[in-house]
């Protein structure tokens, strides 16, 4: 995914055309940073994939379609070309949402300076000005700009000095040719109108689930018996219940407001997701994840629409998850409390940590945290670390053994994907009466899997005096123990702490959760 705002203006080095592919070189150097082989960068709005990299430059292969559907053939050495590197994910967004995937080109018809700014006009098919409104976004050459009007050939767009600072757009004249593509939100829309899956009432598009075989497929919600209209709040023009928005007319009050073939107003929550998962992911996707909110209507939701955009099944799993929680309950952003990655960090502990402290739980559990338990999955993961860095890289490996251990952690990953089984398969191995060599390289291959890696990381901390395997048996007396308060088996509840008593292990309930130390 794009913004359309240019980084950097590249000078190309020099393409080389086979027929009609090549390979097409270009001087740059800001959009170089943090970039590696295989990443996409938008050439004057065409999404192309790194090849090879330079000191001062990169290479990306040029394919036919690309050549037929945009400008980039009439490039030549010392051609200037608009520069992006896909977005990224931890990145403010600008401009709008861009895919690099042009829709056909334009002609410019004239560029006319009025004041400060330059008025370009831009003659197109009218396949590309059907989806072309006032007031709303278009890419030309990979700049994201607002159209400021549209007649029956083309629109026109008014630049800024900016703009025609940082980019090749004022550079050009009358006559070139120009990459264009369309606001990706409003091409799914319109397919599935054209297909019969949408229809337009006075305030919003909207998805009929009706022409749908099945609907919903992740719950059992029962849509026949209910009636359009029968909830709080139900536009009297939908046709059932059920019917989402994929475009909403705006009032004239509301903060999102863009012009579209439909209208001033904004896109449904469930079509953004679609676009951009189908963009980044493509039209087959292996595993769709999200929480067991998501559930409905979200996922189901995006199934729908995205399935009946493609003509097919798109995911072949949906795999949500329970919450996190603390003392008060669900953690969230809506109560100003939770967790970010650089959060973590900040306050000392390695992101892999936190993995650790995920994976000791079953993903359908809701997961209670508190700093108190990192700090016990600190320790766990540096005890652990530490034994794997201690293990001996000599000998054979013991292949019965290796398939027994293997066999044991697959069953465990296979079964609902259970990882806190599997991270005990681990324990049980690091006391199994095998070699080191068996262990490490069986480590390594669990570890494709629980990806805590455990092969190259390096102990933070010392923790002298408590045994990794200790560590792991009372966190999980612990978690076993939270189990049997929840269910009001307070008589279980008291033996378990009775147990680890016995073991030299006192724990202690706090505001922030369970705490333990070995007794003096």
């Amino acid at each position: 995914m794009f913004t359309g705002i240019v980084e950097e203006v590249g000078k190309v080095r020099y393409i080389q055309l086979n027929g009609n592919s090549g390979v097409l070189a270009v001087k740059a150097a800001k959009v170089l940073e943090g970039t590696k082989i295989g990443d996409s960068i938008a050439v004057n709005g065409v999404c192309l994939t790194v090849t090879s990299l330079q000191p001062d430059g990169f290479t990306a292969d040029v394919m036919a379609e690309t050549i037929r559907r945009s400008s980039l053939g009439n490039c030549k050495i010392g051609s200037y070309v608009n520069l992006e590197r896909a977005m990224a994910a931890d990145g403010r967004f600008g401009g709008h949402i861009v895919s690099g995937h042009i829709d056909g080109t334009g002609v410019i018809r004239s560029m006319i300076q009025e004041e400060n700014a330059v008025w370009v006009s831009i003659k197109t098919s009218q396949r590309i000005l059907d989806l072309i409104v006032e007031k709303g976004s278009v890419c030309i050459d990979g700049i994201s700009l607002t159209v400021a009007k549209v007649d029956d050939e083309g629109f026109q767009v008014s630049v800024i000095p900016h703009t025609g600072e940082e980019t090749i757009f004022l550079k050009k004249a009358s006559g070139d040719l120009v990459n264009l593509e369309n606001d990706i939100i409003g091409k799914y829309v319109e397919k599935l109108m054209e297909n019969g899956y949408a229809y337009e009432t006075s305030t919003a598009i909207y998805f009929d689930v009706s022409k749908l075989d099945k609907y919903p497929i992740l719950t059992n919600i029962d849509v026949e018996n209910q009636k359009a209209g029968a909830r709080v709040d139900v536009d009297p023009e939908k046709r059932n219940p059920y019917d989402f928005a994929l475009w909403i007319k705006a009032p004239e009050n509301h903060l999102m407001k863009w012009d579209s073939p439909w209208g001033v107003g904004y896109p449904g929550w469930h079509i953004e997701c679609s676009c951009i998962g189908i963009k980044h992911l493509g039209e087959y996707m292996d595993i769709h994840c999200g929480g067991v909110d998501n559930i409905f209507p979200h996922h189901t939701n995006e199934i729908a629409q995205s399935e009946s955009y493609l003509g097919h099944k798109w995911c072949n799993y949906w795999f949500h998850v329970q919450h996190l929680n603390d003392k008060s309950g669900k953690m969230s952003k809506s109560k100003g409390d939770f967790l970010t990655v650089s959060l973590l960090q900040e306050k000392g502990y390695d992101p892999i940590v936190y993995r650790m402290f995920c994976l000791q739980s079953h993903y359908r559990k809701p997961l209670e945290f508190s700093y108190e338990i990192m700090d016990n999955t600190k320790a766990a993961y540096n005890k652990l670390v530490k034994r794997v860095a201690g293990l001996k890289k000599e000998g054979e490996t013991d292949q019965n053994v290796f398939a027994e251990y293997k066999a044991k952690f697959v069953d465990a990953i296979s079964n609902d994907l259970n990882t806190s089984m599997a991270i005990t398969v681990l324990y049980d191995l690091l006391k199994a009466d095998t070699n080191d060599i068996t262990k490490y390289e069986l480590i390594k291959d669990f570890d494709k899997v629980l990806s805590l890696n455990l092969e190259n990381a390096k102990s933070t901390e010392t923790t002298e005096g408590v045994d990794a395997e200790l560590e792991s048996f009372v966190l999980a007396k612990i978690e076993e123990r939270k189990e049997a308060k929840k269910a009001k088996d307070f008589a279980k509840a008291d033996a378990i702490r009775d147990e680890l008593l016995a073991k030299g292990i006192v724990i202690k309930d706090t505001r922030e959760g369970v705490v333990w130390h070995k007794a003096e």
